[in-house]
């Protein structure tokens, strides 16, 4: 196979955030094709997105083989230089120095208001944060998450509701949200999951009621007298994110399977050219 359809299977992947199969597709293709920029930084970039130590640290290797195949790769710079920014600069002063560097050379070779000039101020906006600036950024974060929680609930409802009168779905196929809806649909089914339905279906109205619940059982507890602190008022909520837990398997599920499923497509394509040659 050549080097451009690994390309493009790598895409692929991390465009549905497949990002272990990212880097198996990447480590294949530099294996049979041998070393290259491009893989090479998709190989980075699918180990920096899981934003662990470990993965930081093969991401940066893979940047740095990468540039001594070409030292003016712009696609490696800005990916480069967006991992030593988030980097700790006390637990890594060496990437801190060498974003300095990396910077400067992106500047050389990038336009101004190009694609890789935004990303670096992006990432140089991101590092230059203070305290203040990151409790806004998370809460902006957390209002977003909520407000997607919020849609993908609606949705699931939706689609319980047409499943119950007995209507069939559709094959997904690659659609990662038609995945991630199907997967929540067959994990929601059943007696036993009837009430995270019901959650679901009514999830301002079960916040609301769930935070007075709790809220009114741990004054009663300390105004009684039963206990001078009560935190059992919580135990209301154990629904509530038992619901958005299944809303986040699901969402795991549906992409695990748009991966897999994607996955499949490459080696059929793959097989094709030798069972013709047969």
């Amino acid at each position: 196979m050549e080097q451009q359809q690994y390309v493009e299977r790598c895409s692929e992947l991390f465009a549905v955030g497949g990002h272990e199969a990212v880097r198996a597709a990447a480590e294949a293709g530099l294996e049979e094709c041998g070393p290259d920029p491009v893989l090479y930084r998709w190989l980075g970039q699918a180990h920096a997105a899981a934003d662990e130590e470990d993965h930081d640290r093969e991401a940066e290797a893979a940047y740095r083989a990468g540039l001594a195949l070409a030292p003016d790769d712009l696609g490696l710079l800005v990916s480069y230089v967006e991992l030593c920014l988030r980097s700790d600069s006390f637990e890594h002063p060496g990437r801190a120095r060498r974003a300095v560097v990396l910077q400067e050379r992106i500047e050389e070779l990038a336009p101004p208001g190009s694609a890789e000039r935004r990303r670096v101020d992006d990432a140089t906006g991101w590092a230059g944060r203070g305290y203040w600036d990151d409790l806004n950024v998370a809460v902006v974060q957390g209002q977003a998450q909520q407000a997607a929680t919020a849609e993908q609930s609606v949705l699931v409802t939706d689609a319980l509701r047409r499943a119950a009168r007995g209507e069939v779905g559709e094959d997904t196929g690659e659609d990662l949200q038609a995945a991630e809806l199907a997967a929540a649909v067959e994990l929601l089914q059943g007696a036993r999951n009837a009430p995270l339905r019901l959650i679901l279906a009514h999830r301002v109205a079960a916040y609301v009621l769930t935070f007075v619940a709790s809220l009114g059982l741990n004054k009663t507890l300390v105004w009684s007298g039963v206990l001078d602190f009560s935190l059992w008022g919580w135990l209301f909520w154990i629904p509530v994110l038992a619901a958005e837990a299944k809303l986040r398997q699901a969402k795991k599920l549906g992409r695990e399977r748009v991966v897999a499923r994607i996955q499949a497509r490459h080696d059929e394509t793959r097989s094709e050219p030798s069972a013709g040659v047969a």
